[in-house]
């Protein structure tokens, strides 16, 4: 045991930061390191089997925090995607390779199996690939995310479906009593997700243990798996389950942060597996045919891939991205087609060359995706920025430059006052996102004049600075104290640096983002101390009032660290006589 682990984690050493370096992610090294120390290589590990079932515990994990980060009114807002482009890419391109198959000789029950199969993508791959480059968050990766959820819930059907394709049919294989246990299941990790982990968690943190919050974190997704697979369900679709249920608790980001270690490695050992599953021999047997075979399985279901996604969004970029993170095979795949030949449905030949083929393909999409992000994405994102909205509206007293957090509730106040103002905002997605909610905001560049003029600078009274990037916020500022010294602007400043920039440009009326927010905090916390409400009131205005006086007075001196220092610790001194002051009055 010992030295087959000594043997995992060397290769890990060895081939990860090579790829890394090398721009092709971690992925691609687990998957090398595993063909390289495989039956298949070295044969320095043989007993893949075994290493593969305890490290598809890192897919069941990796599941499990992916539902910590969802709410579950954010995944009841993705139920149109999830349903809509799932089923939109996994269908046609089922059906396309079904049908290729068929067209080959491929008996058509074994056709249905493979298309099936091969149509399935990777979560253990596409997500943390895609995570490496903080593309989650984008059109392609939230799309992406959509899709391999589809995929993990029609994983069970698909497996209920092979009985019927060997001949039989599913209430023969498949009993009510089944059926009933496996919705049990589901029903009880809903309501024990909303009812006991709290109370579970509480407990624990009672013990100050940290190893134990560790040891309950880890039964909570082992648990919830377990009883999943009991059930005849997905492993990692209980685990993603689970994890939405406890997303809303006070404990989440505990959770995470003792998950993630055990996560990461885990699936480091779950792609070795897939490298070292990989049969080399059958490639070398069938060099041509296997190549071929994998090529035409990236190109087919990219093509696909990318055709569901323009023609949702009509967006070049994101659709090539969301085509490229998609075409390799599932670690779904290879369960599919073990249980097709147990269940006679799938050819024994077929089946080695289509695992095969799905391991090659698994190896291939890394390479694929790195390459498209340094080479083909900044070309053709710089080429395929959308043109700045041509702004066509009534004057208003307001504009809005920046529609994040902070300027859409300042737009949501005015609506509710009756008051016109104009939005503008720079990134695209943005704008799409309000525009989606039934807002009007303009997709444009507020350090421009000539769109500020558009936006009616020239007649407006008062200019918005909601920008969350401190350079273009000054920017902005600066330009329009030289070019519209008529308007009065209210800026938003991110720290105290932000605010003396801002003065330096001329703006008077500056709001830190997080400094109001912090003080009716903290009289909420006095509050709770039971101090009485007029101290505590009395306590904060004191400090406000101290506070911006001595932003205003180290103004001129923002540029010597030497006196900024002695005027804190002056100020410090000083705010400690006026409460002491305060206290005796």
């Amino acid at each position: 045991m010992f030295e087959t682990l000594l043997i995992l984690l060397a290769a890990i050493v060895v081939m990860v930061p090579l790829t890394r370096y090398a721009g092709l992610g971690s992925i691609l090294g687990y998957l090398l390191a595993g063909v390289a120390i495989g039956p298949s290589g070295l044969g320095l590990v043989t007993n893949v089997a075994e290493i593969g079932n305890v490290s598809e515990l890192g897919v069941t994990m990796l599941l499990f925090l992916i539902g910590l980060e969802l709410r579950p009114h954010r995944l009841w807002i993705l139920r149109k995607a999830v349903f809509g482009m799932g089923a939109g890419q996994m269908l046609p391109t089922a059906l396309i390779i079904g049908l290729l198959a068929y067209a080959v000789g491929v008996p058509v029950a074994d056709a249905v199996v493979l298309g099936i199969g091969l149509a399935l993508s990777s979560t253990a791959i596409v997500l943390p690939m895609l995570g490496e480059r903080n593309l989650l968050p984008s059109i392609a990766g939230r799309d992406s995310f959509a899709v391999l959820l589809f995929q993990d819930m029609a994983a069970i059907p698909l497996l209920a479906f092979l009985p019927v394709l060997a001949g039989g049919d599913i209430a023969g294989h498949v009993s009510w009593l089944a059926v009933a246990r496996g919705a049990s299941v589901v029903a009880g990790i809903l309501i024990g997700g909303v009812l006991l982990v709290r109370p579970l968690f509480r407990m624990v943190g009672y013990a100050k243990s940290p190893e134990l919050f560790t040891a309950t974190a880890l039964l909570l997704v082992v648990g919830t798996a377990a009883l999943a697979n009991w059930a005849g369900l997905s492993a990692s679709l209980g685990a993603f389950m689970a994890g939405v249920m406890v997303s809303d608790s006070e404990y989440r980001h505990e959770i995470q942060a003792d998950i993630e270690p055990f996560e990461g490695l885990l699936l480091g050992f779950f792609f070795m597996s897939v490298g070292m599953s990989a049969d080399l021999a059958l490639l070398l047997h069938k060099p041509a045919e296997i190549l071929a075979l994998v090529l035409a399985l990236l190109a087919i279901k990219s093509s696909i891939a990318f055709a569901v996604s323009f023609l949702r969004r009509r967006l070049l970029g994101p659709a090539l991205r969301f085509a490229l993170a998609l075409p390799e095979g599932s670690e779904f795949s290879f369960v599919l087609f073990a249980a097709a030949v147990a269940a006679g449905a799938l050819n024994q030949t077929l089946a080695a060359e289509a695992t095969l083929v799905v391991a090659l393909s698994m190896m291939a999409a890394p390479i694929i995706f790195a390459g498209s992000e340094r080479f083909i994405m900044p070309r053709l994102e710089r080429r395929a920025a959308p043109a700045f909205d041509k702004i066509e509206t009534q004057p208003a007293p307001v504009i809005i430059c920046g529609f994040g957090r902070m300027g859409q509730i300042v737009g949501r106040l005015l609506t509710m006052q009756r008051i016109k103002f104009v939005a503008l905002d720079k990134s695209q997605e943005q704008v799409d996102v309000v525009r989606r909610l039934g807002v009007k905001v303009f997709y444009g560049d507020p350090t421009r004049e000539e769109v500020m003029r558009a936006a009616g600078a020239e007649s407006a009274v008062v200019l918005v600075i909601a920008l969350d990037d401190i350079a273009a916020a000054l920017a902005v500022a600066q330009m329009v104290r030289r070019t519209f010294p008529h308007l009065k602007v209210v800026a938003r400043a991110r720290n105290r640096r932000h605010v003396h920039l801002l003065m330096g440009a001329g703006i008077d009326t500056i709001i830190r983002e997080t400094f109001f927010s912090a003080l009716r905090m903290t009289e909420l916390l006095l509050e709770k101390l039971d101090i009485p409400e007029a101290q505590a009131q009395r306590a904060i205005e004191l400090f406000r009032q101290h506070d911006e006086t001595l932003l205003t007075e180290t103004y001129a001196i923002a540029n010597d660290d030497r006196k900024m220092v002695q005027t804190a610790n002056e100020a410090k001194d000083e705010l400690r006589d006026l409460f002491e002051a305060d206290q005796s009055d």
